[in-house]
């Protein structure tokens, strides 16, 4: 059976969602194999949890020139890689970082690049979701292998343990890969909550809640319920909320267990990201707000008074 390249995204020493649900995905097409591109040391830390969810080899492209410099050292690194193995196909993280890597890898492979797909059919064909869902494309790569960037939260990652093996790949990359030098990075301050597109609960807040003030109930409610806080576009160019926490077609997409949306009516562009939640709780004072349409269970009800009382519900249970 035939390799099926997974380009592993990970933090702080610990895999990504995305990546898990990649390796999930990769089970169907071939053999799941993933690819570690970092500083040395990199790939160590992450083996066993790979493992858990399928890879039965890790590649590991590690380098310091790959940590020191931008996207260009990882998509030549990645390009050899995949002359080497010959896979069947080369998944990869649709995030910012991720379509570029696969942009760069298209070209110098001459292959084509699908982006955004929600599922990959064995024989390569991708779903993609367009037009803020109203819309479903069923596209497939016509000169190269399946080179696919797979949109975060598009399937649940189910476990499937491997014993992986690692392999250390020799990076050979040219002065034109380190044109761009990172001087410097931050690292993003976080709170106690969990992150946003990592969540398997979320609570969003839109217009309806009315200030920045009182999102504190929406905020309230997630940290009993150990959930991540959204909000809508709406809320977010009012400044009611950071507009790194909006959920939607240009914010971030979530699929938690559980999406509890308040004050949101539910508009297209807020449904494209987070319509493949596995239930959706809609509280809303607008009995004709089109939220109601994809929600599982509704309240009709003023926000202000439905959101404390099921708060003091939840610490009466706790």
């Amino acid at each position: 059976m035939a390799e099926v390249l997974v380009v592993v995204e990970s933090s702080g020493g610990t895999v990504k969602k995305v990546t898990l649900e990649m390796l999930t995905l990769a089970r169907s097409l071939g053999e799941p194999a993933a690819v570690v591109l970092g500083a040395p040391g990199t790939a160590a830390p992450l083996v066993d949890k790979l493992g858990e969810y399928g890879a039965t080899k890790v590649y590991a492209a590690e380098s310091a020139e790959i940590d020191e410099h931008l996207v260009a050292p990882k998509a030549t690194a990645l390009a050899q890689l995949v002359k080497a193995v010959s896979p069947a196909a080369v998944l990869i993280g649709s995030t910012q970082e991720g379509k570029e890597i696969a942009g760069r890898l298209a070209v110098k492979l001459d292959n084509g690049v699908l982006t955004d797909a929600v599922e990959l059919a064995a024989d390569g064909t991708a779903t993609q979701v367009a037009f803020a869902g109203s819309t479903i494309v069923k596209s497939k790569v016509t000169k190269g292998l399946p080179l696919v960037t797979v949109r975060p939260n598009s399937l649940t990652p189910s476990p499937a343990a491997a014993s992986p093996s690692v392999e250390q790949v020799e990076v050979a990359l040219a002065d034109t890969d380190k044109l761009a030098v990172v001087t410097k990075r931050v690292a993003e301050a976080k709170g106690a909550r969990p992150e946003l597109t990592e969540a398997s609960i979320v609570v969003s807040g839109g217009r309806g809640v009315a200030s920045a003030e009182n999102f504190k109930i929406i905020e309230e409610l997630a940290d009993l319920l150990g959930a991540a806080v959204g909000a809508s576009r709406a809320a977010t160019d009012s400044g009611f909320y950071p507009h790194a926490f909006q959920v939607g077609q240009t914010g971030k997409t979530v699929s938690p267990q559980l999406y509890i949306a308040v004050g949101i009516s539910g508009a297209i562009q807020h449904r494209a990201g987070m319509q493949t939640s596995k239930t959706i709780v809609a509280v809303n004072k607008d009995t004709e707000a089109p939220i109601f349409e994809l929600a599982d269970f509704g309240v009709v009800g003023d926000l202000n008074q439905v959101v404390p009382q099921a708060s003091e519900e939840i610490r009466k249970r706790r």
